[in-house]
């Protein structure tokens, strides 16, 4: 990795990610460039000089030749800082869209400030009954406990009672996480998820990724349709709803389980996990002694596609020891 000068020429320095050389390295004709995306990772805003000695020509100079990176291939270190287009309504733009965990009943933290995956059968019988923020890893489908994402403008400036331009509202989310760790099930209540509590052994699939990289990180694309589930309008009600304080746009649920790897094999959490020093604590249920059980800290990151907004979760895989 390196930067290049900039020094006021118009710099084009373009490669393909490692994901992209593999779609093309297919050879079946069907690599197309379709979107591409901006992003501003290298510029320091706070070298604009509007007190600029030789006038305004010269406040943004400073700005404009600070040396870019030059183009790499891993894809998982590109474009942290993605710009985005959104046309102001009505004229006047003064509060952007976010994204906010709502932790308020069935989507709230365990009390470590995290969400918490027990990933196999005997984990979840010796805890007994889960506590807020431990999703059942083993069969996701038997807990109502999930993920809720609220997008809107979280400001008390404005009424949640308004309704959000349609340009603000959150339509595509892209989920990426850990393909060796975890999976992406429905939420509940949701249409793909009406058998809830299953009393069999048959649980619901879990969501298809797009895509899966060299690195092992799965991408997934949820869109706001009717009967989608996972993407729903999130509206100017009261409840759980009131974690945006403004006007409202979607909401994105989602119930995490653990993958064929860790709810079988103990491999991943001797490789690259770590042994718990303290007692997990289960509000409810049995609490899990140090030195009992291992675990792998990983984060989900939520970004909008529309919007551009990125919202990171932290989540921890946990396993009993039985080595």
């Amino acid at each position: 990795m390196g930067f290049l000068f900039n020094d006021g020429d118009i710099i084009l320095d373009a490669v393909l990610t490692d994901s992209g050389r593999s779609r093309l390295a297919k050879g079946d004709g069907t690599f197309k460039i379709s979107k591409f995306a901006l992003g501003d990772d290298e510029i320091n805003y706070g070298l604009y000089d509007k007190n600029h000695t030789s006038g305004s020509a010269y406040y943004d100079l400073t700005v404009l030749q600070t040396p870019v990176l030059e183009a790499f291939t891993n894809n998982n270190s590109s474009l942290k800082s993605k710009l985005m287009t959104v046309q102001a309504p009505g004229g006047g733009l003064l509060y952007l869209p976010v994204f906010k965990l709502n932790t308020k009943g069935s989507g709230a933290k365990h009390s470590d400030g995290i969400f918490v995956v027990p990933s196999d059968k005997t984990t979840i019988d010796k805890l007994g009954t889960l506590a807020d923020g431990v999703l059942n890893g083993y069969k996701p489908n038997d807990s109502e406990s999930h993920i809720s994402v609220h997008q809107g403008l979280d400001t008390n400036q404005l009424s949640r009672e308004d309704v959000l331009a349609r340009e603000l509202i959150e339509t595509q989310y892209i989920v990426e996480l850990d393909h060796r760790l975890g999976r992406i099930y429905a939420p509940p209540q949701s249409p793909q998820a009406k058998n809830t509590r299953l009393t069999t052994d048959t649980q619901i699939a879990a969501a298809t990724p797009s895509f899966v990289d060299k690195d092992n990180i799965a991408s997934y694309y949820f869109t706001l349709k009717e009967g989608g589930g996972y993407v729903t309008n999130l509206g100017a009600t009261e409840g759980d709803a009131n974690i945006i304080r403004g006007p409202r746009g979607t909401q994105f649920n989602f119930r995490l389980g653990g993958s064929l790897d860790i709810k079988t094999s103990n491999y991943l959490f001797s490789e690259i996990g770590s042994l718990g020093t303290s007692t997990f604590t289960n509000t409810g249920g049995t609490n899990l002694d140090a030195s009992t059980w291992r675990y792998i800290d990983s984060t989900i990151r939520v970004t909008g596609v529309s919007t551009g907004f990125r919202l990171d979760i932290p989540v921890r895989f946990i396993k009993l020891i039985i080595f």
